[in-house]
């Protein structure tokens, strides 16, 4: 039995108790999470915007200490840190196929399976595949990736999904160069990832904006020159700090259609929006055929961070070892699985970057 925060329905209040957990299978792995972050998908799966089967045990931002392996894993043993994979990539849809692996038409299908029972027996889904909200979890072995050297495992849990999702939007979809402008919509966990790739990226002039004043500093901290508290009047005070021209790329991680919009004004002619934060069906963006002609800009979407795991969590831990990268800096609170509700209140409140479990 271990400790767990369980979604029991869409729309209602997390429960944190106890869960029976097997042994792991052939090709399972069991982990002891050291920690987890709350990231902004926990809360939109928790409210309906994102659906998963319930009864489920959310969290997918995590790293851990391999506990036990099931037969037929190699590659792994007991005592071996690992960084949780949410989505892995089957390696055989028509995305994979295309070397588009983010984007695997499989990558989820394990959010279906029964993985643990609560003490009266009700069947637990995984949530988005891995389960991190809980004292140990039980995974199949593609959620699992090694533990980079010289990376503490606590701060490694950000790179499951922060930092490779602002990273990965920031050099794979937008591919920001040298010398270029750049905004970030958003700064929480991802955001202010994404803020310290267009650093490390060589970006000139990097505009965070955010509605909270409160978080200037830490912006500023990641690699923000400029700092935007957002308003109607957003895009066109970016537009005046790059020569009233509107910055080469612009990130949205917040999933608001106004916040889209506003991103995308806020870039130049021919410039590159790339949209990350994850809005409901609700959100419409409009654009007239006119507009879309003359500003020449481009609107994309961006889906973890258009990354391979495998192949870009080593490029991270050599910018974390190098200096580059401060995982630390993006965490503004450690809580226990208590205190889940209260980091979900803090995100609508746009309150503090990440939050993240310790246990």
């Amino acid at each position: 039995m271990v400790r767990a925060a369980v979604l029991p329905a869409v729309g209602a209040p997390l429960e944190i108790t106890e869960i029976e957990l097997p042994d792991p299978g052939p090709g399972q792995v069991r982990v002891r999470i050291t920690a987890a972050g709350v990231c902004h998908s926990d809360l939109s799966l928790s409210d309906g915007t994102m659906r998963v089967p319930v009864p489920a045990v959310l969290g997918h931002e995590g790293a851990g200490t391999v506990v036990s392996v099931g037969e037929g894993v190699t590659g792994l043993a007991p005592g071996d840190g690992v960084v949780l994979n949410w989505a892995p990539s089957c390696g055989s849809c028509h995305p994979c196929s295309l070397g588009e692996v983010w984007l695997c038409a499989n990558a989820l299908s394990g959010s279906a399976d029964v993985y643990a029972r609560t003490a009266d027996g009700t069947d637990l889904h995984p949530g988005l595949n891995v389960a991190a909200f809980a004292e140990e979890t039980v995974v199949p072995v593609s959620c699992t990736l090694p533990l980079p050297d010289g990376i503490p495992l606590t701060d490694a849990a950000l790179l499951g999904c922060a930092v490779l999702t602002g990273y990965g939007a920031v050099h794979h979809s937008a591919q920001v160069r040298p010398g270029e402008t750049v905004a970030v919509f958003g700064v929480g966990g991802v955001g202010l990832s994404a803020l310290q790739a267009a650093r490390i990226a060589g970006a000139s002039t990097i505009v965070a904006v955010d509605v909270s004043p409160e978080k200037e500093e830490l912006a500023r901290a990641a690699g923000a020159t400029e700092y935007v508290v957002a308003s109607e009047n957003t895009a066109r005070q970016i537009r005046a700090l790059t020569g009233k021209q509107g910055v080469d790329v612009a990130v949205e991680c917040v999933g608001r259609a106004v916040t889209i919009r506003t991103a995308w004004e806020s870039t130049r002619r021919g410039g590159r929006t790339t949209v990350v934060g994850i809005g409901g069906k609700d959100q419409q963006v409009t654009f007239n055929a006119l507009e879309l002609f003359h500003w020449g800009r481009t609107l994309s979407g961006c889906v973890y961070g258009n990354c391979d795991p495998a192949r870009d969590l080593p490029v991270l831990a050599e910018h974390v070892r190098a200096g580059r990268l401060d995982l630390g800096s993006l965490v503004t609170e450690h809580i226990a699985l208590e205190g889940i509700p209260a980091a979900f209140e803090n995100m609508l409140a746009g309150k503090g970057g990440r939050a993240l479990i310790v246990f």
